[in-house]
């Protein structure tokens, strides 16, 4: 119809993408980036270092270990931020398995992990299932049990070294996990922390020693520009 007016998108109205960088290649990535698109101006605050091109493209990182330290240049102290070692606790849960370690960067310094048996669900129905409900349910509970005893075991007497506690599995069973008695102050450290709970595979060793893969990139979203 005429005189209809009609709202288009904005050229940069996407949701930003999210990339995630090794702390050893982030130098790189924001030299070519430069490269791409001109250089940047950088504009630090409390969770994010944003970088804004000249050509409009944007790319934001998220500080996940809390804020820059000092004044100077941000990217500069971004990449010293991110490759720095640190001391962090690892807990990952899911029903069937579980594994606890303490890192000193990418290295394992120490840890544990046990699988569990916890029966799969049943189609069975009326008292039946009901049965196989409440079994589930005990034994899952004996393997979260189990999982708090390592915790306790291996993360609780180098609380006191631990910079930040890190998380993965499932969300709720590590929240029940570290609801447990005794671990109050390794549920302070991960409330505290700025880290989501990471997507796992049921843990075993191989799974704890590759993890600070994930925990340790460096998050970066980007606008439709960049």
């Amino acid at each position: 119809m005429w005189g209809q007016t009609i709202a288009m998108p904005s050229p940069s109205s996407a949701e930003p993408r999210t990339v995630r960088v090794d702390p050893a290649r982030l130098a790189g990535w924001l030299e070519r980036f430069a490269g791409r698109h001109g250089p940047v101006e950088a504009h630090a605050t409390a969770d994010r270092v944003r970088c804004v091109a000249p050509d409009g493209a944007v790319a934001e990182l998220l500080l996940r270990w809390g804020p820059l330290p000092g004044t100077g240049d941000p990217l500069a102290a971004a990449v010293a931020y991110a490759t720095r070692e640190r001391t962090v606790g690892v807990l990952l849960v899911r029903r069937k398995a579980h594994a606890a370690g303490v890192f000193l960067g990418s290295g394992l310094v120490e840890g544990r992990h046990d699988s569990h048996y916890v029966q799969g669900r049943t189609k069975a129905g009326g008292w039946s299932q009901q049965r196989y409900a409440r079994r589930r349910s005990n034994q899952a509970g004996r393997a979260f049990d189990e999982a708090a005893e390592d915790a306790a075991r291996i993360l609780v007497p180098r609380l006191a070294e631990l910079e930040a506690l890190v998380t993965g599995g499932d969300g709720a069973a590590v929240r029940g996990v570290l609801a447990s008695p005794g671990l109050e102050g390794l549920r302070a450290l991960a409330e505290a922390g700025r880290h989501p709970v990471y997507p796992v595979a049921d843990p075993n060793r191989s799974v704890l020693v590759a993890f600070p893969a994930q925990f340790r990139a460096v998050p970066i979203e980007l606008n439709d520009l960049a």
